[in-house]
């Protein structure tokens, strides 16, 4: 047993030695904090530090004498090699919003013992089915048992970054103009009250961004608001006496952090509070006094931000296409670079997935308004590239040569706006296959693209279409189709979701709506293609007189080549080669005047238009 293995077994056995004395029969850990966040401040990264498995999503279940780490497709090569050893099995679950921990508890932990959760990290809608299922298996359940409190003696504290304002004239909207968009739905939903617990809500709402929260320029933070003022609870000293005169001149309060769970106790008799179930935890809507003569009713429902934010105004779109060119020039002096120093003998076998994820990123530094990256890029070659969220490390990682395929999915963080771009890149010479493989993913970007919808079409129903050209041969992907990405906010974001999930009401697609289109295909221990642009929603033309209603288009945002020379002519129409061509002119028009020498050749060259006789070649 490795040094590694070993301290997750010694974990796992604190925490059943926790489990004993607190007399549960099963612990369940998520993926997840107060803010119900994508990315965790290490204080919550318990079922990592217990589990040894650091994809960003998964769920470990705990019992006397099984532990279980549930993860989805994107993980599961990943999720075999990092558990390999632990003791701990994984269990494949085919989508990230599967309810399959919750099932093999209700199946696997006997009737009349106790599950333990800590309702603290537990979303409210996750926690009512939770509570449903296991109550009709006769288990019971014990919300108030943090088990990383008792068995993580080294855990880390609360983040301490400063926080800070985004201002104009990339922050397009006042903060007051946007309480009072807030306080309009809160009026509409007939509230007195609003509570808020997710950081990018909170962020946008109060024009502030900070750094607790890797990748995402958030900071961990509650508010309550209602028709006069609204209160921000975040850890002492991170918002500075200067910017707290600022937020009191718009009757924004600052207190500390643990006050906003008292807040919410204290709320006055007939109170009316909205909360979204899906965005704020069981133990803070546990601290509502819900019933009595001081009940509070409760309102759940979206939050009106979530909504709002979503749909970028006419000037922050016109940031975030100045934001996608600025990406877009760094990628081409990155990959001017790259193919020049792949070419170059005297770095046979030097050129590693490594060495790609700091050039990059170094190039995108360089560029006006540049933060952050948007996530930890994703550099895979060959079999790396088969696993969706791969991660090359200085321990494990492949070097660049031969002939393959190099998937790179990378983005970054502007003042005016958030990327998100996937790519691949032939190594050598791509076999026919890959080519095929390569073709038919791209079809599927281009199907989805190319595709006019109904203003108010439920986001989820348009994720067949770019699987469609997938399907035709038998082949899929276990991943979403595409995600809402932030304005200078999280690169994950609500509510709408191009995927197989049930759709709801909230995930209508409106304009100003930014989306990623990135349809994959991915075999195992061979090589994987993702091919993503951004687009946004803006409306289609509709022939005057028309009794069908508004209709929406796609208008791609991302600016960088998709590479031709792994195209399969055969496989691809003329009007899919025609919208290739536009693409690539419209590239080039935006990203010449940004760039210069090898980079502005590389972009010459990777934007000439495609035609018949050359689209199989090199």
């Amino acid at each position: 047993m490795d040094t590694r293995t070993s301290l997750i077994h010694l974990r796992i056995a604190r925490v059943r030695d926790a489990m004993l004395q607190q007399q549960l029969a099963a612990v369940l850990v998520p993926s997840s904090d107060p803010h119900l966040s994508e990315y965790l401040p290490k204080r919550w990264q318990g079922r990592q530090w217990l589990s040894g498995f650091t994809g960003s999503m998964g769920t470990l279940v705990v019992t006397s004498e099984t532990a279980v780490l549930f993860a989805d497709s994107r993980y599961w090569v990943q999720a075999e090699a990092e558990l390999a050893g632990s003791g701990i099995d994984l269990f494949k679950i085919p989508t990230g919003a599967a309810t399959h921990p919750i099932d093999w508890l209700a199946t696997h932990v006997p009737a009349g013992q106790t599950v333990g959760v800590d309702g603290d990290v537990l979303g409210l809608a996750t926690a009512h089915l939770l509570q449903r299922t296991l109550k009709t298996a006769g288990i019971a359940l014990r919300t108030d048992f943090d088990v990383l409190a008792a068995v993580w003696p080294d855990r880390p504290g609360l983040p301490d970054a400063p926080v800070y304002e985004h201002v104009a004239p990339q922050a397009t909207e006042t903060r007051a103009e946007r309480l009072a968009q807030v306080r309009e739905a809160m009026a509409r939903a007939g509230a007195s009250h609003h509570f808020i617990s997710t950081v990018d809500d909170i962020a946008w709402l109060f024009n502030l961004r900070g750094s607790d929260v890797l990748y995402n320029p958030v900071f961990l933070a509650h508010a309550l608001i209602d028709a006069r003022q609204a209160v921000l609870y975040a850890a002492d000293g991170k918002i500075s006496a200067v910017l707290q005169r600022v937020l009191m001149a718009d009757g924004v309060h600052v207190e500390s952090y643990d006050r906003a769970g008292l807040a919410l106790a204290a709320l006055p008799a007939g109170a009316s509070l909205l909360i979204d179930p899906r965005r704020v935890t069981l133990g803070l809507r546990q601290r509502v006094r819900d019933s009595g003569p001081d009940a509070v009713r409760v309102i759940e429902a979206i939050n009106p931000s979530t909504l709002l934010k979503s749909r970028k105004n006419a000037t922050e779109a016109a940031y975030i296409r100045e934001a996608m060119a600025q990406d877009g020039a760094a990628m081409c002096g990155f990959y001017a670079w790259f193919e020049q120093a792949l070419a170059d003998p005297k770095n046979a076998g030097r050129l590693t997935e490594l060495t790609v994820d700091e050039r990059l990123s170094a190039a995108r530094n360089d560029r006006p308004g540049f933060i952050g990256l948007s996530f930890p890029t994703i550099a895979g070659f060959n079999a790396n590239g088969a696993m969706p969220h791969y991660r090359a490390m200085p321990e494990s990682h492949a070097v660049i040569e031969g002939n393959g395929l190099l998937l790179i999915d990378s983005g970054g963080q502007y003042l005016g706006g958030t990327t998100d771009i996937t790519r691949v890149w032939p190594i050598g010479t791509p076999s026919a296959e890959q080519k095929r493989d390569y073709t038919l993913v791209l079809k599927g970007t281009l199907a989805l693209s190319r595709t006019r919808f109904p203003r108010g079409t439920l986001s989820p129903m348009l994720d067949a279409i770019a699987r469609a050209p997938l399907w035709q041969h038998g082949l899929d992907y276990g991943h979403g189709t595409g995600h809402g990405v932030g304005y200078f906010l999280n690169v994950h974001e609500g509510p709408q979701s191009i995927s197989k999930t049930i759709p709801e009401a909230t995930m209508a697609m409106e304009p100003g709506m930014v989306t990623s289109i990135e349809p994959g295909l991915y075999r195992p221990g061979q090589w994987g293609i993702r091919i993503e642009n951004l687009v946004m929603n803006v409306p289609a033309e509709t022939p005057e007189g028309s009794a069908f209603g508004e209709f929406l288009e796609f208008e791609t945002l991302t600016l960088c080549p998709i590479d031709t020379r792994c195209l399969d002519r055969s496989l691809l129409d003329a009007g899919e080669i025609a919208w290739l061509n536009r693409y690539h002119e419209t590239v080039f028009e935006r990203l010449a005047p940004l760039v210069s020498g090898d980079a502005l050749a590389w972009l010459t060259e990777r934007t000439k238009p495609v035609q018949p006789s050359d689209a199989d070649g090199g």
